[in-house]
């Protein structure tokens, strides 16, 4: 559990002109180096260093010491005080206390077990005088909240300060060794340690770069969503609010950080503790190994009032790990050099020791398992997996992050790895490939993601490079660039990753004769289909008169070819029935094929329609023009059959525009109702039926066996805000709700006239326009650019 400051932290610069002088005096960075602490934590036998425990809990076997130089002057005492509460003051043999200037190692360190219903542990460290450490205890015992937050915000903001050092010091890094790498560097940085990145800074010259980017620390360090700062969110206000108001002149113009205030807030909270003999003073504790060093953000002071100085101790509880998941949803192989598993949200991992122990574990596909050594990079952007090539050629059915977060075990995420012999690849449906033209291949039964390149080697030894994509994680699909090639052996060249070699894969190319098999036309259609093979040579048709040019070729998986033939003739004339139509080809040569002229298609005509929509409490009701449809909404219409009648095996099919989503309307599934003749009665809910793809015209066709009808369009779909509230005033309406960025604009007119535009992508709740003249206002939502949506303009309360 972490304390939330009562005020959001751009909020702080503007009371700053009332603090007390104690507090105006704080600086607003903890760039000071202080004294270093050394502990270490013992917990079942197993002993760790402080920077790799997150947490602590009762039972566990503290070593802590000051380590300080040998000619240090000023006399410190070490106090180790645990707390339960706010509320609870602690009792006194809770304080524990070392003089670190004793040359025994018993009375200068500590070496304490932290008790049973201690909630925060906290260091102080006093300048020797004669009663301090009572009137220490007697702080602490009196006003324990102060102490408690301060155990806890303190802490949190000592790993925002790793998170900085750790961006800090990689830049440092790469400027000196390799300045050319700095923007990829500095990038996966701030990627992985939630750092702002500025990137005016990476287009100017390379000398000033890494300068530029660490040149604003107090206003770098970024929230995140694993855990909780002292800067999230505080009555209602956002972390990210509060970072944009810190950016402007009036909220301190851009020095706080989630850990920079501390300054000032901890100047007010210690300021009541302030006497003619002592002053309190916050400082972070920045753990590495076993060593805590503490960062000031004011020099102390030796002469009354001293400054004592009060650092954070891991907090104490349960220190589970945040929660870790894998960016990538694509597969990645295993043996690709230098594989990075990438994580969302996770900068405490690779700025902290926390992690350690850390191991992918795999699940092969022999049923063996094992386990690859796994490193935090922060400057790869990610976690490095090593010896990967132990595992082989064999396939991968799982992979599973595990390791220990401080003393605790934890397992996960998975990542979608993949690893595999090329020889696993086989062609499908066969081996033969018609050459003359670029032909398509498909390969099934290895690991996409392995396969670096495709390439074709021809019988002469000739090799050309092959576009290729996976398009599933055991399938690639290619096109082979057989224009030119002739019939014979061809060898196809797959190079995975971790081969010295690629595979080879043999084909056979093949001459595929001419082969038109027939033309099919509805009347009154303008398009028809000739079903054959080599129909790419194809280049217009002519039947009773009417010329049909070549258009989209496809290929269906028995191997035919399917040629769409258009014209922009009236074809209702055409006479019906079988006859022999001319074929020309691009060659010039011409042949004959059989045509077939059938009736025309089945057609809907929409006779009514009928939207219903489920109440929605609290929501203010839209107004659509006839024609749309919220996806939400149910639709009755009814339609009419033309030249045809409906019997109970007919189906109504309703697709999207692009035809990426449809489904059928049946009488066994009670969406569709047959009156009798040629009329029916549909119903369809758009979300239910279509998923989410159901946005824009809907289309509908009558199915009567393998006859398809012709398409006919019946509603559009829209995605509607969800208004909540529109209240006007004077002068301005404001409309509050969600989903905001649905509406492109907003009117006071029912022609748009005079709209205000919403920006595009808009997540706010809230827009404000012009109050209208008459006691309506209307959207023109971005699902339906030319239509007007209507909703009253409510008064203000």
């Amino acid at each position: 559990m972490r304390a939330l400051l009562p005020r959001v932290l751009a909020v702080a610069a503007l009371v700053a002109p009332m603090l007390p002088p104690a507090a105006a005096a704080q600086s607003t960075t903890f760039d000071l180096a202080g004294p270093t602490l050394t502990m270490r934590v013992t917990r079942g036998g197993v002993t760790l260093p402080a920077g790799a425990v997150p947490g602590i809990r009762a039972g566990d076997r503290l070593e802590v010491r000051a380590d300080l130089p040998a000619d240090q002057s000023a006399r410190y005492v070490l106090v180790v005080a645990f707390l339960r509460g706010a509320t609870n003051p602690p009792p006194k043999d809770w304080f524990f206390k070392a003089e670190t200037w004793d040359k025994k190692p018993s009375k200068s360190g500590l070496s304490i077990t932290v008790p049973e219903g201690a909630e925060q542990a906290i260091a102080f460290m006093a300048p020797e005088t004669g009663g301090g450490y009572n009137a220490l205890v007697k702080a602490v015992r009196g006003r324990p909240g102060v102490f408690v937050r301060a155990a806890q915000d303190l802490f949190q903001a000592s790993l925002d300060r790793a998170r900085l050092e750790t961006f800090v010091n990689g830049v440092a890094r790469v400027e000196e060794g390799a300045p050319e790498r700095l923007v990829p560097v500095s990038t996966a940085l701030a990627g992985t340690l939630g750092i702002k990145l500025d990137a005016d800074c990476l287009t100017r010259a390379r000398s000033l770069q890494a300068s530029c980017l660490t040149q604003n620390r107090d206003g770098m360090v970024l929230q995140t969503g694993g855990g909780t700062t002292m800067a999230e969110m505080l009555g209602g206000t956002t972390t990210q609010f509060a970072y944009s108001l810190a950016a402007t002149r009036e909220g301190g113009a851009g020095l706080y950080s989630p850990y920079i205030s501390l300054a000032r807030d901890f100047a007010r909270l210690f300021g009541v503790f302030r006497s003619a003999s002592y002053q309190y003073a916050p400082a972070l504790a920045v753990g590495a190994g076993d060593r805590l060093r503490l960062q000031l953000n004011n020099p102390p002071s030796f002469q009354n009032p001293q400054t004592v100085l009060v650092a954070p101790l891991p907090p104490i509880g349960n220190a589970a790990p945040p929660p870790l998941r894998a960016v990538a949803k694509d597969a990645m192989c295993l043996a690709q050099p230098g594989l990075v598993l990438r994580l969302d949200d996770a900068p405490l991992l690779f700025a902290t020791g926390f992690a350690r122990d850390l191991r992918l574990r795999l699940t092969l596909q022999d049923g063996r398992s094992t386990e690859l050594p796994v490193a935090a990079d922060a400057e790869r952007g990610g976690l490095v997996v090593a010896d990967a090539a132990k595992v082989g050629l064999t396939g991968v059915s799982e992979a599973v992050l595990t390791g220990r977060w401080g003393f605790e075990t934890f397992t996960g995420p998975r990542f979608p790895v993949q690893n595999g012999a090329p020889s696993a690849w086989q062609p499908r449906p066969d081996d033969a490939v018609v050459v003359g033209r670029d032909a398509p291949l498909t390969l099934q039964g290895g690991a996409s993601a392995c396969v670096e390149q495709v390439a074709l080697r021809d019988r002469s030894g000739a090799t050309k490079p092959v576009e290729w994509k996976a398009s599933a994680p055991d399938e690639l699909t290619a096109t082979l660039p057989l224009a030119r090639a002739r019939p014979g052996e061809l060898t196809l060249l797959l190079a995975q990753y971790g081969q010295s070699a690629p595979a080879q894969l043999a084909l056979k190319g093949q001459t595929e004769a001419s082969r038109l098999e027939g033309f099919t036309l509805y009347t009154g259609d303008r398009e028809g289909r000739l079903v054959g093979a080599r129909l790419d040579q194809v280049a217009k048709l002519e039947v009773a008169g009417v010329t049909f040019a070549a258009g989209a070729l496809t290929r269906d998986p028995a191997g035919s070819d399917r040629l769409a033939l258009t014209t922009t003739a009236n074809t209702e004339t055409l006479p019906q029935g079988a006859s022999d139509a001319k074929v020309t080809l691009k060659d010039g040569r011409t042949t004959t094929v059989r045509a077939t002229i059938t009736p025309p298609r089945p057609r809907l005509e929409l006779v009514g329609s009928n939207v219903e929509v489920a109440p929605a409490p609290g929501r203010v009701a839209l107004t659509l023009p006839a024609g749309l449809l919220a996806s939400d909404a149910t639709l009755t219409f009814s339609v009419r059959a033309v030249g045809t009648r409906f019997t109970s095996d007919d189906a109504i099919e309703v697709a999207t525009a692009d035809d990426t989503a449809s489904t059928k309307l049946t009488v066994a599934s009670g969406k569709l109702q047959s009156l009798g003749g040629d009329v029916a009665v549909g119903s369809i809910a758009p979300r239910q039926a279509l998923g989410a793809a159901a946005v824009g015209p809907l289309r509908m066709r009558l199915v009567q066996g393998d006859t398809l009808g012709e398409w006919q369009p019946l509603a559009r779909v829209v995605r509607l805000p969800a208004l909540t509230k529109v209240a006007c005033g004077d002068k301005d309406c404001t409309i509050t709700g969600d989903a905001l960025y649905l509406i492109a604009a907003v009117s006071g007119s029912a022609d748009g006239s005079g709209g205000v535009a919403v920006p595009a992508g808009y997540v706010g709740t809230t827009v404000t326009v012009p109050r209208p003249a008459g006691d309506r206002l209307y959207l023109k939502l971005v699902d339906a650019p030319e239509d007007v949506v209507s909703v009253p303009a409510g008064k203000a309360s």
